[in-house]
Order: C-alpha cells, then sequence, then structure tokens
C-alpha cells in the first residue's frame, strides 16, 4: 500500500472508532445521571414512556424505585401533583400540590447508598393532577445505583375499592398494595374509580377492555405485557356494573372474555377472582371461573369474601373500606396468595 493511501487509511479508522465512541458514550452517561430512561430506576406497574424525558403513570399504585449515592435527592416535576415518597424504607411523606423541583432531603441523609420510593396520587373524582416522573436531582459526583426490587409482581384490576379512595392515602394505603407489601412482592392496581367489568352504552369504563391499555383512556397504546410479568392477578370486579344495567349473562361472558385476556398475557400466573363486597353478580363470577376451568386453566381460582370486613365498621360509606377494613382484606389475600 503507497504511503500515503496507508495514511488516509489510518486517519480514517481513527475518524471512526472516534464516531463510534461519541455514539456510544451519551448512551452509557445515561446510566446513573437521574434521568427517567436511567436504566438504574425500576418502575412498577403500567408507565408510558414514549417521552423520553417524562414518564407518566395513570393507574392506580404505578410506582418508582431509585438506588442512590450521596446525601440529597430532588424529584423533578413538570405540573402540580399530589405524591408519596418514602426514603430508605422510612414512612411514607404525603406531599401536596408540589411541582418543579421537589426537595425530599431539607435534612441531609448520611452518606452512603440510600433508596427513594415515589408514587402519585391517582385520578380520581375531580381530582387530575400531573402524574409525570421526569426523574432525580442528586448531589454533584453521585448517582443512581440498582435498588434493591422483588421479582415477584402482583396485580390488581378493579374499580375504586382497588384504587383506595376514601382511605387515608388512596393506593398506598389499598389492599392491593397492603398485601403486595406484606408478601415483599412488586404490584400494581390496574383500576379506575367508578369502573365496570362490562362496557356500557352510558359511558361506564370496561375493564374487560381496558386490561388491554397502557392508561386509562381507550385511545392510549396497547400496553406491551413483555415489559412485565405477574405471578398472581387478583380481579375485583362488578359492584358498579348493576347500576349501569349490565345484565347477568353480559357480566359472566364479559368475565370469561377478562379471564382469556388475562391467560395469554400471563401465561404462568395464577388469576384470582374475588366475590364483591357488595355481593353482586356472585352466580356469574364462579360460572366464569368455572367455564376457564373446564377449558383447562386450573389456575384460575374463585376468592370467597364472606365475612371479610363488616360495613358498619371497616368502610367509610358501606361501600368504599377504609384503613381498617382494607387492612382485614389484605390479610385475607395474604394468606390466600401467600
Amino acid at each position: 500500500m503507497p504511503i500515503g493511501t496507508k495514511s488516509r487509511a489510518v486517519t480514517l479508522a481513527v475518524a471512526l472508532v472516534a464516531a463510534v465512541t461519541t455514539v456510544v458514550h451519551p448512551a452509557a452517561a445515561a446510566t446513573g445521571d437521574g434521568s427517567p430512561s436511567d436504566s438504574n430506576i425500576r418502575y412498577f406497574g403500567r408507565w408510558d414512556t414514549r417521552s423520553p424525558g417524562a414518564y407518566v403513570s395513570e393507574w392506580a399504585g404505578a410506582y418508582v424505585v431509585v438506588g442512590f449515592t450521596g446525601t440529597t435527592v430532588k424529584l423533578r416535576q413538570r405540573g402540580s401533583i399530589d405524591l408519596f415518597t418514602s426514603v430508605d424504607g422510612g414512612p411514607w411523606v404525603s406531599r401536596t400540590n408540589v411541582s418543579g423541583t421537589v426537595n425530599l432531603t431539607p435534612s441531609r441523609l448520611p452518606s452512603g447508598t440510600h433508596t427513594l420510593r415515589v408514587s402519585y396520587r391517582p385520578v380520581a373524582g375531580s381530582y387530575h393532577g400531573d402524574a409525570v416522573f421526569q426523574g432525580v436531582l442528586l448531589d454533584s459526583g453521585a448517582r443512581t445505583v440498582v435498588p434493591s426490587a422483588p421479582s415477584r409482581i402482583i396485580e390488581f384490576i378493579g374499580d375504586s375499592i382497588t384504587v383506595g379512595q376514601r382511605s387515608s392515602k388512596q393506593a398506598l394505603t389499598a389492599y392491593g398494595w397492603l398485601t403486595g407489601e406484606k408478601l415483599g412482592a412488586g404490584h400494581t392496581q390496574i383500576a379506575v374509580g367508578g369502573a365496570c367489568l362490562y362496557p356500557t352504552s352510558d359511558g361506564c369504563i370496561g375493564m374487560r377492555d381496558r386490561f388491554l391499555k397502557t392508561g386509562l383512556d381507550a385511545a392510549k397504546p396497547d400496553w406491551d405485557f413483555s415489559r412485565y410479568q405477574a405471578s398472581d392477578v387478583v380481579i375485583n370486579l362488578g359492584t358498579n356494573d348493576l347500576s349501569h344495567g349490565v345484565s347477568g349473562s353480559q357480566f359472566q361472558s364479559a368475565y370469561v372474555t377478562l379471564l382469556q385476556r388475562v391467560r395469554a398475557q400471563y401465561p404462568n400466573a395464577t388469576i384470582h377472582a374475588m366475590e364483591t363486597f357488595h355481593k353482586r353478580y356472585v352466580t356469574e363470577t364462579k360460572a366464569a371461573v368455572t367455564a376457564r376451568n373446564n377449558a383447562g386453566d386450573s389456575k384460575v381460582r374463585f376468592i370467597n369474601t364472606e365475612g371479610w370486613i363488616d360495613k358498619a365498621t371497616d368502610t367509610a360509606d358501606g361501600t368504599h373500606p377504609n384503613d381498617a377494613g382494607h387492612q382485614k382484606i389484605a390479610a385475607r389475600l395474604v394468606a390466600v396468595i401467600g
């Protein structure tokens, strides 16, 4: 090879190495920087991640776990939101109507490695906070680390009872969250207030179909079920359908469809169909479970909830459990799910 040609080849090779380094480096730098796309951060529940700088959770009970070094941590929020935070396994702190940069450690933490958990108040009634996670800000020189997080995940599908409405911290004091915590499992509540199982003409959200979605609205993209696999799915639906004119046959057919869809997405999960606390559509719920069992799916089970709570003392309004009621339900579910 002539000297000039060899020189040009060497120059080209150096340039190519530099170009590759330039492309790879920013991606590597993202790990540890506290941005939403930081691969050290763990997300539980369904998060819309289409915008790399702003991850959105709409279903109740979604949360973020961040391991980090240093002595301070700040949360980056967009619009106003009510949220809950816990540092190093401490009590959950309620933060109301916060936005922008939210200082979670006005008193510095000891030097070392720490863990932050964040969960947002779900949409309920007239409340529509901006549940958008834009990452965390850490001390200069600090970075995120992979946190300790459970591999087992339990998913709860339901309505306002599963959301935890009328309990003190809503999703965090609801039976689903409490059950997951007691079992040391990850958990999420795919639930919204007022939901039905069967979609009705008067606008009741039908969880038969919304179970498949990333967010609350029917126009939201379908959820990518490869992002996590639930080991158990607990369904508590039927409290609202009756007041929307859903017939027994419609309810039973919709329940069978939902059970089929859950099984298609979670091939190895145990699916638990709870008897509603108002004892509505009990026959139809049992029949749907039996239909799936007869179709060869032995890991679909009916949960009899007779005597689990007392409406007079364990609910806030005769329907929605109070904190004590949710704790009683969780204790029962822990024994069932194990």
